[in-house]
């Protein structure tokens, strides 16, 4: 999968109900459910909202199928800090990151830079 198409996916899901664990974009997505819908990949369950634990998400995220990168580009994951002991995906997208926003209660496209540190990229393998 390009990151065009995981990009359009993502974008798809703009105005979708924040849920936290949400895995249902008729029901609601949180940060992980909306990665795993976009990159069509299988998303993790029982986690907590708060955890500052990067590298097991990082771990998660390699057992899923993608690969740490050394810079973004459209269609990759960003893992951040967005905020103590919390941590959060986004998609970055041409003009900025599309993400599960609780504040705005739904997900959204910023434009811009994230908001957060970026702690790592990750990008889908390629299939061979």
């Amino acid at each position: 999968m390009r990151g065009a198409a995981v990009v359009a996916a993502a974008r798809a899901a703009v105005g979708t109900p924040f849920r936290l664990h949400g895995r249902d974009p008729d029901r609601g997505l949180d940060c992980v459910g909306l990665a795993a819908m976009a990159l069509r990949c299988a998303a993790p369950d029982g986690y907590r909202l708060r955890t500052g634990d990067a590298a097991a998400v990082a771990k998660q995220l390699h057992a899923a199928g993608l690969a740490e990168v050394a810079e973004a580009a459209p269609g990759d994951l960003l893992l951040c800090r967005s905020g103590p002991g919390q941590l959060h995906l986004a998609i970055r997208c041409e003009h900025g990151i599309i993400h599960a926003d609780a504040i705005a209660r739904r997900v959204v496209e910023r434009p811009g830079a994230a908001p957060w540190p970026v702690l790592s990229c990750w990008r889908l393998r390629e299939e061979d």
